[in-house]
């Protein structure tokens, strides 16, 4: 007896950490789930991932709910963060100070998908397919250069900060101590030294947004020449630095799709939403791209859940609940990332006078200061 093919409720194309967290939360729906995971080409190189996530309190808590939480040497807690200006401008936030056990835990990206990959495994309902398939709704989580969004011809405003972000790993002389530091350049560059593997190590996570026309320079350096420079933009924070990884970059920009719903070409009982990075991008300043891609995730499988009985999952009205619901808690934090981001990328005086005197007026604010800290943390502070 030929066996019958299998069909779905949802196609999920992408299969990053967004994606995975997705088909996790809509199995424990009971729905079933393809998640388009291409195999890797057999030649294709292997190249160590250097990046690492600053995860607040809420996708801390969603994804120990899915049991996909690295353990802690590849997820460290933040007691402290450390903010310097290009002069003497300067904040500080302490999650004792807050009331919570971390301010965010730096998670090394390599385990967490280790992780993810794992709970998918033992979920019946998802199945790992290599190519999309058909299904009432189709989620599009493949990132900020999606593919599938471009082929639906959805409009994708993008904001180019004339920046590129280097990431490597550096061993440090001193321990992290469970800092996580930043600092902002008088030319318009910010590094963040970002601490890993668990509280008393002493290697960091580095993510250091140069201009363009420095970017090849500083790919190219060699690592004593590179480490050199970090040294001096770090202030000497942690002593002597030797560089423990391969350089990544990647242009920095902010974007955001015009649609994040809408019916899928030639069947009209079918629709597609956009997830995470294919949705939007913000700078990496403060940490918080992954957060609102797992909050996309979190929001449209409770609003998928809550539907209405007769409202198929295709229903753009109810695609459009998600839709509004995402835009409007992203308007906050794209609006907060693109002002410093702008106002950091100004080399005039009186603009860094300015700047510097905010900071340290925000440092003596106390409620402002708590409520900032309550929001990027993931908490709901009144």
């Amino acid at each position: 007896m030929p066996r019958m093919a299998q069909t779905f409720d949802i196609c999920i194309r992408g299969a990053g950490i967004v994606g995975r967290t997705l088909a996790l939360l809509l199995a424990r729906e009971r729905l079933r789930v393809a998640l388009v995971a291409p195999p890797a080409a057999p030649d294709a190189p292997e190249t160590a991932d250097v990046r690492a996530y600053a995860l607040n309190a809420a996708s801390h808590a969603l994804l120990q709910s899915l049991r996909a939480w690295p353990d802690e040497q590849h997820a460290t807690p933040v007691l402290h963060m450390q903010v310097a200006a290009d002069q003497d401008g300067a904040v500080h936030f302490d999650a004792g100070a807050e009331g919570d056990a971390a301010l965010a835990w730096i998670v090394d990206v390599p385990a967490l998908h280790a992780r993810l990959q794992d709970a998918v495994r033992f979920q019946p309902q998802v199945e790992l397919v290599p190519a999309p398939v058909p299904a009432p709704l189709t989620v599009i989580c493949e990132g900020r250069a999606s593919s599938t969004r471009a082929e639906l011809g959805v409009e994708f405003d993008v904001t180019p900060y004339g920046q590129t972000a280097i990431a490597t790993r550096l061993a440090c002389e001193l321990p992290h101590e469970q800092v996580a530091r930043q600092w902002f350049a008088p030319d318009g560059s910010i590094l963040a030294f970002l601490p890993l593997d668990g509280p008393q190590g002493n290697s960091v996570a580095v993510v250091w947004s140069v201009p363009h026309d420095q970017a090849a320079q500083w790919l190219q350096a060699d690592d004593e020449s590179f480490t050199r420079q970090l040294a001096q933009a770090s202030r000497g924070a942690l002593g002597g630095l030797r560089v423990n990884g391969p350089r990544a970059a990647w242009a920095l920009q902010q974007a955001r799709a015009r649609h994040w719903c809408g019916r899928m070409p030639g069947d009209s009982r079918g629709a597609w939403v956009l997830a995470g990075d294919a949705a939007h991008t913000v700078h990496p300043l403060a940490g918080q791209g992954l957060n609102l891609g797992l909050a996309d995730a979190e929001l449209l499988a409770q609003v998928l859940r809550q539907r209405e009985g007769w409202r198929p999952l295709s229903d753009l009205r109810l695609l459009r609940r998600y839709e509004r619901a995402a835009k409007a808690a992203l308007l906050p934090a794209g609006l907060v990332m693109d002002g410093l981001q702008q106002l950091f990328a100004r080399r005039e005086s009186a603009l860094a006078a300015l700047r510097n005197w905010g900071m340290n007026g925000f440092e003596r604010s106390g409620p402002l200061k708590h409520w900032v800290a309550q929001r990027a943390m993931g908490g709901s502070a009144p």
